[in-house]
């Protein structure tokens, strides 16, 4: 029996809510009301709450009592923050797999970046976050260590949301690839501090995308509240170059946004890649 089948009814409830909330159908700040919920869903309000609980925990769904549940809302500072932190973690996690993996867990890894791979071919973003998904918690739970595979488990539910949303911007599928594949040569060759600089590159640059995505929009806040810009008001001082991997003791260089209420000063990381 597939895990699909032994899904509960508020699994699935949540998963559908959850998708919702990654298409945009739901808006960040919404509040989600029951009973529209539970008609669209053609589910009763048990395995509803259930759902929006589990969502809750994931960070999706903020839930206030005597208020009800809303979307989740994020400040551009905060998830700033939260993807400097998940670049950590999860760099940490690509060394510590790179040197622990077996040659069944690389046959694995293989399988799913393949994945990857068509989905890219197909030009299919959607399904290729969900796959991305499943490829960085393969590597998580390669670490051999639950402690770290926890915390990262619950800032990646987090941040989730916003994965989705940086993929769609003009270039970053292919260099999401790119940055994959750079990876997987890490895995292939255990390195594992050369895994670890490309993982935290590799988050990096999914900030600065997801960054230059709200700003493009005129949002000082990860909502669906817009405010009022002109396009003028939003421009990047120096275009993101995409190249080849490179070393990484090359410096970094900085670039800044401007949104129209507020200025986000990124730092531009070169690619630390295959060595010369």
């Amino acid at each position: 029996m597939t895990r699909e089948c032994q899904k509960t009814l508020s699994e699935m409830t949540a998963d559908k809510i959850r998708d919702l909330i990654h298409k945009n159908a739901l808006e960040a700040g919404a509040k989600l009301n029951e009973i529209q919920l539970c008609e669209q869903l053609g589910v009763s309000r048990t395995p509803l709450r259930e759902a929006l609980r589990a969502l809750s925990a994931e960070g999706l769904v903020d839930i206030h009592p005597n208020r009800g549940a809303f979307v989740s809302e994020i400040s551009m500072e905060e998830l700033q923050h939260s993807f400097e932190v998940m670049s950590i973690l999860e760099g940490s996690c690509a060394r510590l797999a790179a040197e622990r993996l077996t040659n069944a867990d690389l046959a694995e890894l293989e399988k799913l970046h393949e994945k990857l791979e068509d989905h890219y071919r197909d030009n299919d973003p959607h399904a290729y976050v969900q796959h991305n998904k499943d490829y960085h918690e393969f590597i998580q739970e390669k670490t051999g260590n639950p402690v770290l595979s926890r915390i990262v488990s619950d800032l990646r539910g987090r941040i989730q949301l916003h994965r989705f949303r940086q993929i769609y911007r003009p270039g970053r599928l292919d260099r999401s690839i790119d940055e994959h594949r750079g990876l997987m040569e890490a895995f292939r060759a255990r390195e594992g501090e050369r895994a670890e600089k490309l993982m935290q590159l590799h988050l990096k640059k999914q900030c600065d995308a997801l960054v230059m995505y709200y700003a493009e929009l005129g949002r000082s806040v990860a909502s669906g509240e817009l405010k009022k810009a002109k396009p003028a008001q939003v421009k990047q001082t120096e275009t993101t170059k995409r190249g080849d991997l490179q070393d990484a003791d090359i410096p970094p260089h900085s670039r800044s946004i401007q949104t129209g209420r507020q200025q986000l000063n990124l730092v531009q990381h070169d690619d630390p890649g295959k060595r010369r």
